[in-house]
């Protein structure tokens, strides 16, 4: 609770710089004091600023622009409350003349008293850069404004604001500033440009790294909103920052009528790609949801993380059919997202018995209850590994693309989504590769040549529910996932980021049914769809009586591979290379 010295203290201001204000502009204008006319302003003012808008509040120790606007708005409107008494006694042009006066010098006090007072302390022994002068890249250098940082230069692409100044901060262009790097040093670099591509804050960080000894950035913002504190948000480049990708044509506006007051079943719920699935339909507001898992870990970490009373947490498996068919008829479901299965390719190489049972089986049993029970759309998540697979895993995931486009679906339309990896997911390469550097390396890579594709698990999960919002019955969708990466270039720019250059790495040879590029296209002529992120191939036809018999052969038969191959042709089986 503020003083009342401090309160006094702010009206001596008002009165001292007023009284100054009114005796400078009388002498301008060669008129005699009116002290009558003086007193009435002053008391308007401190009305105005003390009772109505409680200006006694402002600390001058930390202003801002917003501070300077609040007192210059208080005091103009406390001109408008006044003016109207003097009219044809005094000109217009003297009340301005002295409201501009004394503006100029209240305006002028605060930032005195803020540059040589307040910040007398503050030690100045960084060099800061900040790379945007956008509205990110202002309201960072006002939040580093009071630190240990000196805040050297602003870096813009726009030519049109190149040359020119913030607060006496130049703004340069990239190519001038890499010519003052050569002759000086700079400790932080702050890239403060959350819109920017992947691609485009790779390629800074990779010109950067040598000049920089720090080098932060933003991450996405939808909203840069004024009580935003950006300087908590800043973060250290991580290989997720380098590899993701922001799909541009994201439409949350269909997602969200997709999604809104809709009661939506995921199977895999508390998994990677299912959990994730289970946020982005909160946030879109889905009416209830219904999350079903056979791991107990798995189901209570997503329920302890979210704590709303829209889940409904189901402990079951799939293969389960008479249990899972009492949850479809309890709930009307508007909407399945089937994500569970084994998906860890050497696990079901090594079990592919269960591996079948899961994928096949599990896939079977829930688009035939979403089909019995009128579901309004079924969602597959499927795998890049499903094109011309050469994994036990990759193929049980062709069989359910194959059910889903031609089982006959009645009033459900049943759709399938295609995509590689994600990023941080529980199989994923960069857990593993995290683990190895923090034990001292070293870090171990299958071939040198081997690539994957990858994509943020929020990015894939809502390009997923935005193909299930423009997805009809049959279509198979692809998510574009960028250019792929090679897995030693991954490592290496992981051994980079962490600082532990002595760290090695060691190639173990290809894993059973591993390959060394991925591919997620089978046909080069499937088509575009209305968002250049998400493309539909081409409908693969198979008689539905005839896949019927094959999957019920394939869990009785004696050579599960060869039915297996039976069904799926392109399934060349590569069991060690």
């Amino acid at each position: 609770m503020m003083t009342v010295d401090k309160r006094i203290l702010n009206i001596l201001v008002i009165v001292v710089l007023s009284c100054m204000s009114f005796v400078w502009t009388f002498w301008i204008f060669h008129l005699p004091i009116q002290w009558s006319t003086i007193g009435i302003v002053i008391a308007v003012r401190i009305v105005a600023s003390i009772v109505i808008f409680k200006d006694f509040s402002l600390s001058w120790s930390k202003v801002t622009q917003k501070t300077f606007l609040m007192k210059s708005f208080v005091y103009i409107v406390a001109f408008c409350v006044y003016v109207p008494f003097y009219y044809g006694k005094l000109r217009l042009s003297f009340m301005l003349s002295e409201l501009f006066l004394y503006l100029f010098s209240i305006n002028f006090l605060m930032y005195a008293y803020y540059l040589f007072v307040n910040r007398s302390h503050v030690s100045k022994e960084k060099n800061l850069v900040i790379y945007g002068a956008g509205k990110a890249g202002l309201k960072l250098a006002e939040e580093f404004r009071d630190s240990q940082y000196k805040i050297r230069y602003f870096v813009d692409d726009n030519t049109l604001l190149q040359k020119r100044s913030i607060d006496a901060i130049r703004i340069i262009s990239k190519e001038k500033l890499k010519q003052k790097m050569q002759s000086s040093t700079y400790d932080l670099l702050l890239i403060a440009i959350p819109s920017a591509p992947t691609k485009k804050i790779n390629a800074l960080y990779e010109e950067f790294k040598p000049f920089f000894s720090e080098i932060k950035i933003l991450p996405t913002l939808e909203n840069i909103l004024s009580d935003t504190v950006l300087s908590n948000q800043l973060k250290n480049i991580t290989v997720e920052d380098l590899l993701a990708r922001h799909p541009q044509d994201l439409d949350k506006v269909k997602i969200g009528e997709f999604i809104h007051d809709k009661v939506v079943l995921i199977t895999g719920a508390g998994g990677s790609i299912g959990s994730e699935i289970v946020r982005q339909c909160l946030k879109y507001n889905a009416k209830k949801l219904i999350l079903v898992d056979h791991s107990e870990f798995n189901l209570y970490q997503i329920i302890e993380e979210l704590h709303s009373d829209k889940l409904v947490p189901i402990m079951q498996s799939v293969l389960n059919e008479s249990l899972l068919e009492d949850v479809f008829h309890r709930y009307r479901l508007d909407i399945v997202v089937h994500a569970a299965a084994y998906k860890h390719v050497p696990l079901v190489e090594a079990n592919p018995k269960e591996g079948i049972l899961n994928n096949i089986l599990g896939t079977k049993i829930c688009i035939d209850l979403a089909i019995k029970y009128e579901v309004g759309k079924f969602i597959l998540i499927s795998t890049d590994k499903a094109v011309r697979p050469t994994n036990v895993m990759g193929a049980t995931k062709r069989v359910c693309e194959l059910y889903a486009q031609n089982v006959d679906a009645g009033n459900t339309h049943i759709v399938a989504v295609r995509f590689g990896n994600v990023l941080g997911s529980s199989g994923s390469v960069i857990p593993k590769f995290k683990a190895q550097i923090e034990k001292g390396g070293p870090i171990t890579v299958t071939h040198p040549d081997i690539t994957r594709y990858f994509m943020l698990i929020p990015e894939a999960c809502e390009l997923v529910l935005q193909t299930g919002a423009i997805g009809r019955s049959g279509e198979l969708f692809i998510l574009d996932m960028g250019e792929p990466v090679k897995i030693v270039d991954l490592a290496q720019k992981m051994i980079e980021l962490s600082g532990k250059n002595d760290i090695t790495i060691e190639f173990t040879g290809l894993r059973p049914g591993e390959k060394l590029y991925e591919e997620l296209l089978i046909n080069e002529s499937d088509k575009k769809t209305e968002y250049t992120s998400i493309l539909v191939a081409h409908r693969s036809m198979y008689p539905i009586e005839k896949l019927e018999h094959e999957i019920a052969t394939l869990f009785t038969c004696k050579d599960i591979l060869a039915q297996l191959k039976h069904i799926v042709p392109e399934f060349n089986h590569q069991k060690n290379i």
